[in-house]
């Protein structure tokens, strides 16, 4: 760790840069490829409805999301090199217990944002692009405008600002967060029925829940849990009967 933390001090940030462009190139690959798999296993599971060729303006969106995920890792870097986000080192139950921490601060904090996203006045210019692919694949989960990648990027930043976690408790949250993104764009459920039904498991978001929104955006804003919606009432009250089904707009308005 300490070799690590002496590299990320003294290294140059266009190194370091092209360090952080090479791991965001990683996930990318890893979500498409992985997400893929998991859909041909699943297949019988559709959520979603099969989307229309990938097409120009998608790419486009992918690429600016992986420049813009590298520059909020690279912004964060100055930011601690600077003494205004500190994280530690330690690997015991502390650490541990900052991955739930940070999953229970996150999820509240982007079902805010996400909400907010939704409001008429920001909708057009900072949610409406993710919302233009309603039949999902996995790489929808990078099509997002810039606006909308950077106020996600500047949250993370912020929490991390404030709650100086450990930066094993960071690596693992990051990992499932991106488990999480690709989970909800699978465009079939990986997830049993009963899943819906299980104490606790029931609670945790799934492809079902996020295929919903897609189709009905007055729903289902959450990220790695349901809680936020059942507490403020925006979760579907057809989230259990639809679980595992094909979504479409035909469902939500009859």
């Amino acid at each position: 760790m300490d070799r690590f933390i002496n590299l990320l001090q003294n290294l140059s940030l266009v190194r370091l840069s092209l360090l952080f462009l090479a791991e965001n190139l990683v996930i990318f690959v890893l979500v498409i490829v992985g997400g893929h798999l998991i859909r041909k296993i699943f297949l019988h599971r559709p959520v979603s409805e099969q989307p229309a060729p990938v097409n120009g303006l998608e790419i486009t969106l992918a690429v600016s999301t992986v420049c813009l995920n590298t520059f909020v890792t690279v912004l964060g870097l100055v930011l601690w090199r600077n003494g205004i986000i500190r994280f530690r080192t330690d690997v015991g139950w502390m650490a541990i217990l900052d991955i739930p921490i940070l999953l229970i601060i996150m999820d509240l904090a982007m079902y805010v944002l996400h909400r907010m996203a939704h409001h008429p006045i920001l909708f057009s210019v900072m949610h409406k692009t993710h919302h233009r692919y309603e039949k999902l694949r996995p790489m929808t989960l990078f099509a997002l405008s810039p606006v909308e990648n950077l106020g996600f990027g500047f949250l993370w930043l912020a929490v991390i600002t404030v709650y100086p976690a450990s930066w094993m408790g960071m690596s693992v949250y990051l990992a499932v967060n991106v488990a999480f993104g690709a989970i909800g764009h699978l465009s079939v459920e990986p997830f049993p029925p009963s899943w819906k039904d299980v104490p606790v498991l029931g609670y945790i978001s799934t492809s079902s829940f996020h295929a919903q929104h897609h189709v009905d955006r007055e729903h289902n804003f959450g990220f790695y849990t349901l809680v936020w919606d059942k507490l403020f009432g925006t979760l579907s009250p057809r989230y259990k009967e639809d679980f595992g089904r094909l979504q479409t707009t035909t469902d939500i308005t009859t």
